[in-house]
């Protein structure tokens, strides 16, 4: 009876160092959210007082000039170094294999990029027409809004402006559209709204290129312009960015372009500028 004794008070003293243990130290799944919310933080105050130090506490069209300034020292990439360049910025974190897709979300081989039904290829979020650069290198290599897509879904966005509304888009992730605007998935709203400020900024006429520009209106056709802007503004509140836009920003930073989406770092000087 003694050693029953003694068991079951081991047993109990085991339970309660469990108990207490566990209460001390935060489970496995909620670490990584943690260490990833702690390091943008961190990141971006870092920037804060380096990369966008020029930037820091204007507003309105002198932050706009800043910023076009500071991003628009980068390394410009051909279009063919896009491929590889997307393999590495949306790679899949659970997949190293794989990409994400933007529209439908989508997990996707690496190795199917291409023009086939069933592959990926290279989505100009700021459509190449709206301005007429093509594929030409800056605005039209500009990995910022350049995005792995399904070919079949990258069609029915062609070269429309965004907007809220329309019909579902086949194994487009729920995403919309009509015969005027694309409206993407919700998880990637705000990420398009950002490429689309990012664009506005860097490209303001210089290089040879169009001043590209947000406007309030869709269809806007071959004119260097996208909307809807009210509808993006939403979108960049109502989506803000998440730990794979913040790793993709830092990742074409560090080994690309060496330039950063400041919306990504800064989302709320969407609503200062524009």
């Amino acid at each position: 009876m003694l050693a029953i004794r003694t068991r079951r008070r081991k047993a109990a003293a085991l339970a309660t160092a469990a108990v207490l243990a566990a209460v001390a130290a935060p489970s496995l799944t909620a670490t990584p959210a943690t260490a990833t919310t702690t390091t943008a933080s961190t990141t971006n105050t870092d920037y804060d007082s380096t990369y966008y130090k020029d930037a820091i506490g204007k507003t309105g069209a002198s932050l706009k000039s800043s910023l076009h300034t500071i991003i628009s020292d980068q390394t410009k990439l051909s279009y063919s170094a896009v491929w590889d360049a997307l393999k590495a910025t949306d790679e899949d974190p659970d997949h190293s294999g794989n990409v994400i897709l933007l529209y439908s979300g989508v997990s996707r081989s690496k190795s199917l990029n291409g023009g086939d039904t069933g592959d990926w290829n290279r989505e100009h979020v700021w459509a190449k027409s709206h301005g007429d650069f093509g594929t030409s290198t800056g605005p039209g290599t500009d990995i910022h809004h350049l995005r792995p897509s399904d070919v079949r879904v990258n069609s029915v966005r062609g070269n429309k402006d965004f907007d809220n509304g329309g019909s579902a888009v086949s194994e487009g992730g729920g995403s919309l559209t009509d015969s005027d605007s694309f409206e993407p998935r919700d998880a990637v709203k705000g990420d398009v709204a950002r490429m689309i400020f990012y664009m506005a900024v860097r490209y303001e006429g210089g290089d040879g290129f169009a001043d590209l520009e947000v406007n309030s209106q869709v269809d806007n056709g071959s004119n260097p312009y996208i909307g809807k802007l009210s509808v993006l503004k939403a979108w960049n509140d109502e989506d803000p960015p998440d730990a794979f836009e913040e790793h993709r920003n830092q990742v074409i930073y560090d080994d690309y372009q060496h330039n950063r989406n400041p919306f990504v770092d800064h989302p709320e000087w969407v609503e200062s500028i524009w």
